[in-house]
C-alpha cells in the first residue's frame, strides 16, 4: 500500500478535529449485544453501531448495503446477496458443502443465523451492532473474529403506524409498513412487513432476459408483556422468504451471461425468540432466553456458465445444493443487582448457561455425481460463562470474563463417511479500564477466542485433507472512547494485535476430468500461524447546528506464518484473503432548513486477495453515495444514490479453467458488486 493511499483517508477523516462552534450534544448510543445494556462508550472494546439513520441515508435493504461503513469489515458474495462476512481479515468466504463453523456470529433478534446471512434484511431495524474481535466470553465458538447483532424496533406503548414505498433503477420496487401500539394496558405489539423485487444487475444474452432477479418478503411480529411490576416477557416471530436468482459469472468477466440453466439463491426462514426478565430477587436479576429458526435453502448454478452448443469442446453441468437447517438455542443468565455486588459492593457479576443444537440436512444434485449426495451434520454446544467488573477507586476498573464450552458434532453422508468430533474449548477476556475526568474511557485488554475444528467431506479429496484442527486466537487491544469540545465530537480509537494459532484457511484445489474440464473443490485446512494487527477509528463531529461530519478508518496488516497452500506455494508473510489493508468512510450531513437535508459520503477499500490458493486480487476502489431528504410533518421523501460514479468493484473471485475457447486454461473470474443505483423512497409515519 502506497504512503499516499494510506495518508489520504487519515487526512480527510481528521479534518473533523479542527475549530468547533457552539453545537448541540451528541446522543448516547446503547448496546444490546452485551450482557447488560450499556452505553457504547462505556464498553472497553471496539464496537461499531450502524443506526436507523445510517440505514435510511443509504436506503439500505440488506446488511451488505451498509457494511462498508464499519472499519475492518469485509464481505463475500457468490450469490444474490453477500452472506459471508470477514472481520479484521478473518471469516469464511463461501460454502459448497458441510460442515461450516462460522468465524463471525450473526444474530437477528437473538436468533443465530451465522453462515446464512441472506436473512439479514434491514426494514424496521433499530440498529446493527458490530463487535470487532473475538467474543470468547460473550458468544464462544461462532465468534472467533467478532459478532454482528441486528436489533429490530421494539413495540411502543403509543399507537404508531407507517408505510414505505420505493422505486429505483433495475426495475426495483418495494412496499413496506408497520403498526405498533398497545393491545391492552400491559401488552404491546409491533407488526411489520416488506416486499421487494428487482431485475438484478445483469442480462442473460442467451435467454434474452434480466438475470439474478430478486423477490424478497419479510414479515415480523414483536410483542412485549409487562407481566408484573418486576417481570417482563418479549416475544418475536418472523418469516423471511428470499426467492432470488443466481447467474452472475461470465467467461468474459462482464455482467452479461450466457447460461442456459441459471441458478437460484433461495432461502425461506422462520424464526422465533423469547426473553423473560425478572427483577423479583434482591441479589440478582434473572433472564431466560430461547430461540428457534428453521431455514430451507437452495443454492444452485450453471457450472459451465454457457449454453449447449456454445463450443465444440464444451461440457454441460449444473450443481444444486438443498439445505434444511434447524437451530435451537437457550440461555439462563443471572446478573447481579447493587445489593448483590461482591467484594464490598465493588464487583458486579454475570453468570450463565448457554446451549445450542443445530441440525443441517444437505442434498446435492450434481451432474457429475451418479446419485444425489446427502449428508447430515448435527452440532451441540454447551457453555458455562461468568464475567465480573471490579471498581478500583473512582477511576479504575477491571473486567474479567471466562467461558468453557463443550463442542460435539456428528456427521454422516451417503458416501459412508462418518465423523464424530468433540472438544473442550475455552475463551475469556481481561481488561484494565481508566475513566478520565471528562468521562472518556481508556482501556487495554487481552481476550482469547476459539473456533472448533472440523472435517472436509468432498469424495475426491485426499485423506490428508480430510480433517482440520480447532483454531485459537489471542487479541491484545488498547483503546480510547470519549467526547470533546463540549460533547460535540465523539471519537473511538482501537489498536489491536491478534495472534492466531492453527489458522483455519479456506483453500481450493482443482481436479481435471477425463474430458479435460476442471472440477473446483473448496476445502478447509490449517496454516501454522498468522497475525492480524491494525487500527479502528470512528469519529462524529457536530460542526454547527446544521452540519455534522462523520468518518471511519480501518487499517489492517494481516500475515500468514509458515504456510504452504494447496498448490505447494509458500505463502509465508503474504496477506490473508479478503483482508484489505485499509478502508474508510468520510461523510457529511447537512440540514438546509427544517424540511430539507442531505447526506453525502465516500467509501474506499484497498485491494485484497480473493483466496489463499491463488494470487488473483480485487482492485482498490472508492464509491460515492448521497441522499436528499424532504420531510414535512408525517411525510418524507428521499432521493438516494449508491455508487453514483458506477465504479466496477468485486465481491468474489476464483481462479480455475472454465473456458473451452482457450482449452480450459486457468485464469481469474470475478463477480461484480452493485452498479450505480438511483431511487426514490416515500415514508409515511403517524
Amino acid at each position: 500500500m502506497s504512503i499516499k493511499r494510506l495518508l489520504l483517508p487519515i487526512f480527510i477523516l481528521q479534518l473533523s478535529a479542527f475549530a468547533v462552534l457552539a453545537q448541540p450534544v451528541l446522543e448516547e448510543i446503547v448496546i444490546t449485544a452485551d450482557y447488560r445494556q450499556n452505553a457504547l462508550d462505556d464498553i472497553p472494546a471496539s464496537i461499531t453501531i450502524l443506526d436507523a439513520q445510517t440505514i435510511a441515508n443509504k436506503n439500505a435493504q440488506h446488511l451488505e448495503d451498509i457494511l462498508l461503513n464499519a472499519p475492518n469489515v469485509n464481505f463475500s458474495s457468490g450469490g444474490s446477496r453477500a452472506r459471508f462476512i470477514q472481520i479484521r481479515g478473518i471469516g469464511e468466504r463461501g460454502q459448497f458443502s458441510e460442515p461450516l463453523n462460522s468465524s463471525v456470529g450473526l444474530l437477528i433478534d437473538g436468533v443465530d443465523f451465522s453462515g446464512i446471512g441472506n436473512a439479514a434484511m434491514l426494514y424496521d431495524m433499530e440498529q446493527v451492532e458490530i463487535l470487532l474481535g473475538p467474543q470468547g466470553t460473550r458468544y464462544g465458538s461462532n465468534a472467533l473474529a467478532g459478532l454482528i447483532n441486528l436489533q429490530t424496533k421494539a413495540p411502543t406503548p403509543e399507537l404508531a403506524w407507517g408505510m414505505q414505498l420505493q422505486a429505483a433503477n433495475k426495475n426495483t420496487q418495494g412496499i413496506a409498513g408497520y403498526l405498533s401500539g398497545p393491545a391492552t394496558d400491559d401488552l404491546f405489539y409491533r407488526l411489520s412487513f416488506q416486499k421487494l423485487s428487482s431485475d438484478g444487475f445483469g442480462t442473460n444474452q442467451h435467454l434474452n432476459q434480466a438475470t439474478n432477479k430478486r423477490d424478497e418478503t419479510t414479515l415480523r411480529g414483536k410483542f412485549r408483556w409487562l407481566m408484573t411490576a418486576t417481570e417482563q416477557l418479549d416475544f418475536t416471530a418472523a418469516m423471511v422468504d428470499l426467492n432470488n436468482g443466481y447467474d452472475m459469472f461470465s467467461l468474459d468477466n462482464i455482467r452479461d451471461t450466457l447460461s442456459d440453466e441459471p441458478g437460484k439463491d433461495k432461502q425461506n426462514s422462520k424464526l422465533g425468540s423469547l426473553k423473560f426478565s425478572s427483577q423479583r430477587f434482591e441479589q440478582f436479576s434473572l433472564e431466560l432466553m430461547g430461540a428457534y429458526a428453521h431455514s430451507d435453502i437452495e443454492y444452485s448454478y450453471d457450472e459451465d456458465w454457457v449454453f449447449t452448443g456454445f463450443h465444440p469442446w464444451e461440457y454441460s453441468s449444473t450443481d444444486k445444493y438443498f439445505r434444511d437447517r434447524e437451530t435451537i438455542s437457550g440461555e439462563l443468565r443471572l446478573l447481579s443487582t447493587d445489593s448483590g455486588a461482591l467484594l464490598g459492593s465493588s464487583t458486579s457479576w454475570v453468570a450463565g448457561l448457554y446451549s445450542l443444537h443445530q441440525d443441517v440436512d444437505l442434498a446435492r444434485n450434481y451432474t457429475f455425481n451418479p446419485d444425489i449426495y446427502t449428508s447430515r451434520y448435527i452440532i451441540d454446544r454447551l457453555a458455562l460463562y461468568a464475567e465480573t467488573n471490579t471498581a478500583i477507586g473512582d477511576n479504575w476498573s477491571i473486567d474479567l470474563g471466562l467461558r468453557s464450552e463443550r463442542f460435539s458434532a456428528e456427521f454422516m453422508d451417503s458416501n459412508t463417511l462418518n465423523f464424530s468430533p468433540d472438544d473442550n474449548l475455552f475463551g475469556g477476556k481481561f481488561s484494565l479500564n481508566y475513566r478520565l475526568a471528562n468521562g472518556s474511557l481508556l482501556y487495554t485488554s487481552a481476550s482469547r477466542g476459539y473456533k472448533s475444528g472440523g472435517f472436509n467431506t468432498d469424495g475426491s479429496l485426499d485423506a490428508d485433507l480430510r480433517e482440520f484442527d480447532a483454531e485459537t486466537l489471542w487479541n491484545y487491544e488498547a483503546g480510547f472512547k470519549g467526547s470533546a469540545f463540549n460533547e460535540t465530537m465523539q471519537l473511538r480509537l482501537a489498536l489491536f494485535y491478534m495472534d492466531r494459532e492453527e489458522v483455519q484457511i479456506s483453500s481450493s484445489t482443482v481436479r481435471v476430468r477425463d474430458d479435460g474440464s476442471a472440477e473446483f473443490i473448496d476445502f478447509i485446512g490449517n496454516a501454522a500461524a498468522g497475525s492480524n494487527r491494525g487500527l479502528e477509528l470512528e469519529s462524529q463531529w457536530l460542526a454547527t447546528e446544521n452540519i455534522s461530519v462523520y468518518g471511519s478508518l480501518g487499517l489492517l496488516d494481516s500475515r500468514y506464518l509458515k504456510f504452504i497452500n494447496s498448490t505447494g506455494e509458500n505463502l509465508d508473510g503474504r496477506e490473508q484473503a479478503h483482508a484489505p489493508a485499509y478502508q474508510f468512510t468520510l461523510g457529511a450531513g447537512i440540514i438546509f432548513n427544517p424540511a430539507l437535508s442531505m447526506d453525502i459520503n465516500i467509501q474506499g477499500r484497498d485491494s485484497f486477495y480473493f483466496s489463499d490458493s491463488h494470487a488473483i486480487q480485487s482492485d482498490s476502489y472508492t464509491l460515492l453515495n448521497a441522499s436528499l431528504r424532504y420531510a414535512k410533518e408525517n411525510i418524507s421523501m428521499t432521493l438516494w444514490g449508491r455508487n453514483l460514479t458506477d465504479e466496477d468493484y468485486f465481491v468474489r473471485g476464483f481462479y480455475f479453467g472454465n473456458d473451452p475457447r482457450d482449452g480450459y486454461t486457468a485464469k481469474g473470474y470475478t463477480q461484480l458488486g452493485e452498479p450505480a443505483r438511483l431511487g426514490l423512497t416515500l415514508n409515511l409515519d403517524f
